[in-house]
């Protein structure tokens, strides 16, 4: 028998259907991996490997009778911000320790809804802050990739680190993450697989630990795009508990692969040629220009002048949010509590102790930019060069562009440690250049992987859209996909 864990959703969907292999034999061989690798990758800080044989069962005996979901028996690993009922919810800090939610996120329903089978909870930055998987009260995750002739280990890019390893490494067909300011497509395009974070609004928060209400988003990372277009379906939803999510259709996003891309508009801002952009990734642009201008596609090139105050405009409103959110960990009804002289010092215990230095940091830019004086400069400022951001797409859409294409990253993965990123925030923060704009405009963008750097690390590029329009995304991504082919690490773990 083929190594069931090297299967596409896709192709494994369809082998189940023809019964080549039960669920059961596939979720075994997932758990296996994650049993040999999991100790050198530390992607999941949860292994729930009893209640995915239950499901797993489940799901056979469905597939036996020739009915089940769109995901019937297929193994996943979900992301440590999602609930999960009964099963550890932490977001990966201490201050969330030992909780296990009564309820599931709406996101995750879905998922079992359609016949998903969960494997487990995958490692992430704390509270979803951070772009290198390094501020986990769990340790960070380890990228599957290495340097040609290095054993130096590698970030996998965060926040949703976990899930990009483990998909990376054949650890889950395909994870849940979430993008805040590009939580899903910096860690796919780090370890060479394919994220996509949806149009705000088009999957429920309900149940997903907030981070920056306006900007957070629920989205796939798997190995290829359609694995990720069928992902994407069955996540996404209108759900009366969040009253952002948006009523609007959700397309059978498979359904425009392989669609051709002729006389589609693809706009190339100049504003992304940012300074320090290494050659390579310059390059790497450029072969994707080509690639889908071969296949048929218009290619235009458009300013998008706002782009600049992207970064810091984000660093503004996502930690003012967060700085709210966050006001609710307080050790009185759930989590840590560390003991004080009376309730106030309590609270200070608890968070001093529960809440790692990054959160710190942005609860105390956030309550900083909200505070009585400084409101107006800072918060209210943001929110203006925010709209003139969206205003920016908007223009470019009027104008007939279909999509934008960008790089995902300005650099592949670095090492864990890197002195020059723990130095200096801002050269972290920096991370998310190419990726915030579309947080800022709730639009979707998705990474898909290009290329190997002359290291041999992976590199992806990124396409943008217009609002609820990522099937064309998709037909796009495919594009890139079929000229680049697929991407997979030397196996050196477990």
């Amino acid at each position: 028998m083929t190594d069931l864990t090297k299967l596409t959703i896709a192709e494994a969907r369809d082998g189940l259907k023809n019964k080549d292999y039960t669920s059961t034999e596939l979720t075994e061989a997932f758990i296996g991996n994650i049993e040999a690798a999991n100790a050198a990758l530390n992607a999941y800080v949860a292994v729930t490997a009893e209640k995915a044989r239950e499901l797993a069962k489940a799901s056979d005996a469905k597939l036996a009778k020739g009915e089940g979901g769109a995901l019937e028996g297929i193994p996943l690993g979900v992301k440590d911000l999602f609930a999960t009922e009964g099963v550890h919810t932490q977001a990966c800090s201490h201050i969330l320790d030992g909780f296990k939610p009564s309820y599931e996120s709406t996101v995750t329903a879905n998922l079992w809804e359609d016949g998903a089978v969960m494997l487990g909870k995958l490692n992430m930055d704390e509270f979803a802050m951070g772009s290198s998987n390094e501020t986990s009260y769990y340790g960070n995750v380890i990228n599957p990739w290495r340097k040609k002739g290095s054993n130096e280990a590698l970030v996998p890019g965060g926040s949703s680190g976990g899930s990009a390893s483990a998909v990376a490494a054949n650890l889950c067909m395909g994870a849940t993450a979430t993008d805040t300011g590009g939580s899903i497509r910096q860690p796919a395009a780090l370890t060479g697989t394919v994220g996509i974070k949806p149009t705000y609004g088009r999957c429920s928060r309900w149940g997903t630990v907030a981070f920056a209400s306006s900007l957070d988003q629920a989205g796939p990372i798997a190995h290829t795009v359609r694995d990720s277009a069928i992902l994407l379906k069955s996540m996404a939803s209108v759900d009366p508990k969040d009253t952002t999510s948006v009523d609007i259709e959700v397309p059978d996003y498979e359904a425009a692969i392989g669609k051709s891309v002729k006389g589609l508009k693809i706009g190339i801002p100049a504003e992304y040629r940012v300074d320090g952009m290494s050659g390579e990734i310059d390059a790497l642009w450029q072969k994707g220009i080509d690639w889908l201008k071969d296949a048929g596609a218009e290619i235009v090139d458009i300013a998008m002048p706002h782009t600049k105050y992207a970064l810091p405009a984000y660093y503004i409103v996502a930690p003012a949010e967060a700085s709210s959110n966050l006001a609710r960990y307080d050790g009185v009804r759930y989590g840590l509590r560390v003991p004080g002289k009376d309730i106030v010092e309590m609270y200070e215990n608890t968070r001093a102790e529960g809440f790692g230095d990054e959160v710190k940091r942005r609860i105390l830019i956030g309550t900083y930019v909200l505070s009585a004086g400084y409101y107006d400069a800072y918060y209210l400022k943001a929110q203006k060069v925010r709209t003139l951001i969206k205003r920016d797409f908007d223009l470019a859409w009027q104008n007939g562009v279909d999509a934008i294409l960008t790089p995902a990253t300005p650099s592949a993965a670095f090492a864990i440690g890197d002195k020059e990123m723990h130095s200096d925030p801002v050269k972290m923060y920096m991370q998310d250049i190419f990726t915030v704009t579309v947080n800022m405009a709730g639009l979707p963008g998705i990474s898909v992987p290009a290329g190997l750097d002359s290291d041999g690390l992976p590199l992806g590029l990124q396409l943008i859209g217009k609002p609820f329009d990522e099937s064309t995304l998709f037909q796009m991504g495919q594009v890139i996909e079929d000229a680049a082919g697929t991407f997979t690490p030397e196996k050196w773990w477990g």
